[in-house]
């Protein structure tokens, strides 16, 4: 598994900015576009290149996301 896999990584559609919006636990900064595959392929590597940051500087990463989440319907 990589280090990146480990983290949450969301992109949905955001009526304020009427594009995509991609966000990820791990990278401090967002990105956005009008085709969802497209952001979701950028956050990738932003994901990619933020943790190549911390290991060039040899810090810890931060704690994990990914599974944490959970959904449940209203009731």
């Amino acid at each position: 598994m990589k280090d990146a896999d480990r983290y949450a990584k969301i992109v949905e559609w955001s009526e304020e900015d009427q594009c995509y919006v991609g966000s990820a636990g791990v990278a401090a900064s967002d990105c956005h576009g009008d085709d969802e595959r497209e952001v979701f392929a950028e956050l990738l590597d932003i994901v990619d290149e933020v943790i190549a940051l911390y290991h060039v500087d040899k810090r810890p990463l931060p704690p994990a996301a990914a599974g944490r989440f959970t959904a449940s319907a209203a009731e």
